[in-house]
């Protein structure tokens, strides 16, 4: 049996999940969960990896089908609920989906694609009869297909086992000391590693509670905080900064009420992009906590985290998880000493098997010794990674030098008239890449002289932006990412 339900065994009557429907427990959900398997299999004796997609609201029905694919013997391919009719189709198609389960206010968008493609949706059932038999499930077999942002090309079909889901969840149980009294709220996608596994996943496989809010809601949330029931909450940077804002138009009774109940809390965690030291301070001063900072991608889940217990120093994302290994590697894919750049690579049980159907692109992103290439650049200070960019979207190369995009905007951040910035490299005759970078200022105008004078007494003249763009917000993604890409065209169509 998948360790994951196996364990939910034994917290039969704990709550295992709130949303705004009500509370359920582990038994209610494994009792759901075998039903809606039943049902997916129809009479067959396993799925057999089949592709099951389901596009489904956060919350019991959410958990309930994903672990419904899981004990059918199928594998998981969460579509998500923001999705425009051509990127489901993309995915219907690249992942070869054989059935689909969506609720009912996403079937007028579903089922024209269903026509088109001939996937059915399947229909609810009764309640079953007979004796549920399940398949029994390896370890090694396929578990859930999770697509990338794109941001390099057409999103590829990420492919996990249930022993790479396994080993991502429990890295994070064992060095976050998750605990059954533990009760966290999920805000976030789940078509994303980030609320898949380090929130919903870590907290069922310890027998924890995860409740559930559908629909971002700033006042909603501190309404929860309130509470006083919930002890964890993980998030984007993005998210915080808008918290923040919130929190910063209450009165001053209401912030204090809100302080109060986030000084209670276990652990606050950040992750998905960089956060800016200026948010990590603000929300210290708020709620009392340093947010943890981790790092981790679709293909391994998370492989580096600042400690639960220790220093966690702002600007860095911590040191490897338990079991799994990371280094850092030059060009030439030799190990580079500490104190000097290099690209992270990651080896361990919690790296994914495959690219789906793209076995070029797979081999592409692993070393001849397995090693997965996940093309962002770190350097490691005193014991602690530290993030410098992404190779192809955050280090800029211009004049000989190699920039990062990501040192720049955090020195952006603390000018006062700055709100938010995005920094990228556009081509260039000249220098190879310009520095430019797109601006979200908090005044109706923006002096560029004072703000050149400003950064020459930060940063050398090679790291200075030769170009801005002033923008009402940054392009984002689902996660709260700033899409470069898309930060790119603008200075190109301008």
């Amino acid at each position: 049996m998948i360790a994951l339900i196996k364990r939910a065994q034994d917290f039969s009557t704990r709550i295992a999940v709130k949303d705004p429907q009500g509370a359920y427990t582990y038994g209610e959900l494994l009792e759901a969960s075998e039903l809606l398997a039943d049902q997916l299999l129809n009479g067959k004796s396993s799925l057999e990896e089949a592709r099951i997609g389901f596009m489904v609201r956060p919350g019991f029905s959410y958990v309930k089908t994903q672990w419904a694919i899981w004990r059918a013997g199928g594998i998981a391919v969460p579509i998500c609920v923001s999705y425009p009719a051509p990127s489901i189709l993309y995915v219907l198609e690249d992942g070869q989906v054989s059935q689909l389960i969506a609720e009912e206010e996403f079937l007028p968008l579903l089922r024209p694609l269903s026509e088109q493609t001939g996937i059915p949706i399947l229909g609810e059932k009764g309640q079953v009869g007979s004796p549920v038999t399940l398949p029994e499930v390896p370890p090694s077999g396929r578990a859930m297909i999770l697509y990338t942002s794109g941001t390099t090309g057409k999103p590829k079909g990420v492919v996990s086992t249930h022993a790479a889901i396994q080993a991502q969840i429990t890295a994070l149980v064992d060095a976050w000391q998750w605990q059954a009294e533990d009760h966290i709220l999920n805000i976030l996608p789940l078509h994303h590693v980030h609320g898949i596994i380090n929130v919903m996943s870590c907290a069922l496989w310890s027998g924890a509670c995860c409740e559930f809010l559908p629909k971002f809601q700033e006042e909603k949330i501190f309404d929860a905080f309130s509470r006083g029931e919930i002890n964890l909450f993980m998030a984007v940077p993005t998210i915080y900064y808008k918290l923040i804002a919130y929190w910063e138009s209450r009165t001053e009774k209401e912030r204090k009420e809100v302080s109060t109940s986030l000084q209670t809390f276990r652990l606050m965690v950040s992750g998905s992009a960089a956060l800016p030291i200026s948010t990590l301070e603000k929300w210290k001063e708020i709620s009392g906590h340093t947010l943890l900072e981790r790092y981790g991608m679709t293909e391994m889940g998370m492989a580096i985290s600042n400690p639960y217990e220790g220093e966690r120093r702002p600007g860095h994302i911590g040191q490897a998880l338990p079991g799994i290994t990371v280094r850092l590697v030059n060009e030439e894919n030799q190990e580079v000493k500490e104190g000097l750049s290099g690209e992270i690579q990651v080896k361990g049980l919690n790296v994914f098997t495959e690219y789906w159907q793209k076995p070029e692109a797979t081999q592409a992103t692993f070393t001849e010794d397995g090693w997965f290439k996940t093309g962002d650049i770190a350097v490691m200070d005193k014991g602690y990674f530290r993030i410098l960019g992404r190779n192809s979207v955050d280090i800029i190369k211009s004049g000989g030098y190699k920039i990062s995009a990501l040192e720049i905007e955090e020195v952006l951040r603390k000018y006062p008239a700055i709100k938010d910035c995005g920094v990228v490299g556009i081509p260039d005759d000249e220098w190879g890449e310009l520095v430019v970078a797109g601006l979200v200022i908090a005044e109706s105008e923006l002096d560029e002289g004072d703000l050149s004078t400003w950064l020459k007494e930060r940063l050398p003249g090679y790291k200075l932006p030769r170009k801005y763009l002033i923008l009402d917000d940054l392009p984002r993604n689902v996660m709260g990412k700033v899409t470069k890409k898309a930060l790119s065209a603008m200075f190109a169509a301008k």
